[in-house]
């Protein structure tokens, strides 16, 4: 009996050396493995994770510590770029006729660098920004379409408010038109009534594919929460619709919600120009990636009448598949270039170290800069961990504005003095910064800025304006809870 004792002693001090040698030994090459082409806050975060639950965290950032997409992919991208790059060769010769910033130039630069896409003038450009409306007009363009329609969302959803769309779809595919649909596969396939949607996709005969999809049963598997964030809708090779908004209903089929029954406010764009040739072009990078199908050959032609609003645009693709951050680095890029004014709209902001420093730089620097928010948020974590970096932009002189609830302020723009836009489907966060696909458009020209700064007054009517001393008198136990929220986001 006494042997049996002993042997069981023996045998759970080997186990517990073992577990210590091993907990050791995780700590210590997470010292050099984690750091590694990470921003320091980033590795920071893993860090602890992994020092407070070693075994919890080391498989954690086993799973979701690398940011980058396969490698087939990413030689997908280049080779996409390469092609990019040959056959738009002369077309970022805009028109300089009219006085330009002189800090322009080297930010189109970067972005052609980045993205491959070149900058082109003559374009139109309409903002719309009533939820109903931007469906409807883009089941119109599906309507009038003779050869193809290319849809990519990050949600994708068939309820009533997207009904007559989808019904434009099996009319579009019934008369000969090629439709191609793509839509994010995590995303949309947790919405209700997803099975319904592949449903009626199929019987429509429109081609269709799932986005970055994880099916390890199919042997389809990378990091689940590397996402396809664009929205696009391009029809004909003439017209394209992009900018913040999925194609489900306005309350996302989420009535009963944490924070009660929210409404979506968005703001999408309808392009006219040569622009479209660049937002089609994005949209064949991402059908190249999901199908091996090279769709490039299908672009169409430049116009000879060209619109009258004489807008230049480019087009701004980032994510996983490139090497650099290419929409941080327009952002803080434009934030640094302005001399006047800084209008941010974006429904989820927690910045990186480096755009915190540039926002804060300009306010203190006695620039007009405004950034809204919403009131209240459709997820907890990202929410709370955007109300920590409240104080220091109040601090700096950042004037913040929040969209009064029920309706989350979802539109995703910034304004630089009254030259330069950026409109896409990118939040000011480090999720669209490193793990999200997102498009981006540069815009500049009178008119559309006009038309946004209208929309930022409208913004103001319906916000209420955060003061430094209100927040400051917020309960302890909340902004502790922010301020562990915001640990938790920096966890990529």
């Amino acid at each position: 009996m006494g042997d049996t004792v002993d042997n069981m002693s023996t045998a759970a001090l080997v186990i517990t050396l073992i577990l210590l040698l091993t907990d050791l030994t995780i700590r210590v090459v997470s010292l050099f493995i984690v750091p590694r082409n990470r921003r320091p806050q980033t590795a920071m975060a893993w860090l602890l994770a992994i020092f407070f639950l070693p075994y919890v965290g080391f498989i954690l950032f086993l799973l979701f510590g690398s940011r980058r997409l396969p490698k087939s992919r990413r030689d997908k991208q280049r080779e996409i770029n390469e092609y990019i790059l040959g056959t738009t060769e002369g077309m970022d010769r805009v028109k300089r006729d009219h006085p330009w910033p002189p800090w322009l130039e080297p930010i189109v630069e970067l972005n052609r660098a980045l993205g491959a896409m070149p900058l082109v003038g003559d374009n139109a450009a309409r903002i719309i920004t009533d939820y109903t409306e931007s469906i409807e007009t883009m089941a119109d363009a599906v309507a009038s379409a003779t050869k193809t329609v290319h849809v990519e969302f990050y949600i994708v959803s068939i309820d009533h408010e997207t009904a007559r769309f989808f019904d434009e779809i099996d009319a579009a595919v019934a008369r000969g038109v090629t439709v191609r649909i793509l839509f994010d596969h995590v995303a949309t396939a947790r919405v209700p009534g997803y099975r319904k949607l592949l449903k009626r996709l199929r019987a429509s005969g429109a081609e269709f594919h799932a986005m970055l999809p994880v099916r390890p049963w199919r042997g389809q598997w990378q990091r689940p929460d590397l996402r396809n964030h664009r929205k696009f809708l391009i029809v004909d090779g003439r017209v394209a619709f992009t900018g913040s908004q999925n194609l489900i209903e306005r309350g996302y089929k989420r009535k009963k919600h944490w924070a009660g029954t929210l409404e979506w406010r968005e703001l999408m764009v309808r392009f006219e120009g040569p622009i479209v040739a660049g937002i089609d072009a994005l949209f064949a990078t991402d059908w190249y990636s999901e199908t091996d199908e090279l769709l490039l050959r299908e672009s169409a032609p430049i116009p000879e009448e060209l619109p009258d609003d004489d807008i230049d645009a480019q087009v701004v693709p980032s994510g996983p598949a490139f090497e650099g951050e290419n929409n941080l680095r327009l952002f803080n890029s434009l934030v640094y270039a302005a001399q006047h004014q800084i209008q941010i709209c974006s429904p989820y902001f927690v910045p990186d170290e480096s755009m915190l420093y540039a926002i804060t730089t300009a306010a203190q620097s006695g620039l007009d800069v405004q950034l809204f928010v919403s009131e209240i948020g459709d997820q907890p974590t990202v929410f709370h961990a955007q109300r920590s970096y409240y104080e220091a932009l109040l601090k700096a002189g950042v004037r913040i504005w929040l969209y009064r609830a029920p309706t989350v302020l979802h539109a995703k723009h910034v304004t630089i003095d009254d030259q330069v836009a950026v409109i896409g489907s990118s939040n000011m966060d480090m999720r669209s910064f490193s793990l999200n696909l997102e498009v981006s458009v540069m815009v500049r020209g009178p008119q559309v800025i006009a038309d946004l700064r209208r929309v930022e007054q409208e913004y103001r009517e319906n916000s209420t304006e955060l003061k430094l001393e209100e927040w400051q008198k917020r309960p302890k136990h909340m902004a502790a809870f922010d301020t562990l929220a915001r640990v938790t986001a920096t966890v990529q």
